[in-house]
């Protein structure tokens, strides 16, 4: 690309950039960095899935559908919020406080560029469970058993959580009584 037209390009991001955040900071030029990195990583497996000979299923049963949503739950609460993976979040955050039981509270550390949309990829388990979700579904492809293993995992995992916050009811009522 000549250094016209990138000066160019930068001038019209900017602006867009500019046009739509106004006065609040929002790093569009980060968003776009990670989105790419997504969108890499996707097209990249797709290619190596394609010259390994495996094919995409026609379609994924709903057993594996329902397993996959469970463990993508539980495995971004992991990745995001609990306190034994805040030294993976810790160079792009600061701690904030306790949101709940086992969970942490923490604010994205840098205002603007890669480091920021990083910092609010790792703290949002809404944002985080797209990337975990494409790579559970190329594992139901690659690896199969392996995926459902792990899978199976974070799901009893899940399902130990409904049961503890439960058992901390109960005991709270029957300690009112």
């Amino acid at each position: 690309m000549t250094s016209r037209m990138h000066d160019r390009v930068q001038a019209r991001a900017h602006a867009a950039q500019e046009a739509y955040a106004g006065s609040a900071d929002r790093p569009l030029g980060g968003y776009v960095r990670v989105m790419g990195v997504y969108g890499g990583a996707v097209g990249l497996a797709s290619l190596l899935l394609r010259r390994s000979g495996k094919r995409l299923p026609e379609r994924i049963e709903l057993a594996d559908i329902a397993l996959l949503a469970v463990a993508t739950h539980k495995a971004s609460r992991l990745l995001t919020k609990e306190a034994v993976t805040s030294p993976l979040r810790a160079p792009f955050t600061r701690f904030d406080g306790v949101s709940g039981p086992n969970e942490l509270q923490e604010e994205v550390r840098h205002p603007d560029g890669v480091k920021h949309a990083l910092g609010e990829l790792l703290t949002c388990p809404f944002c985080m469970a797209q990337w975990l979700a494409t790579g559970f579904g190329f594992g139901l492809v690659v690896a199969p058993r392996l995926t459902r293993m792990v899978a199976a995992v974070l799901a009893v995992r899940a399902a130990s959580d409904v049961l503890q916050y439960g058992y901390a009811i109960a005991q709270q009522r029957a300690s009112n009584d």
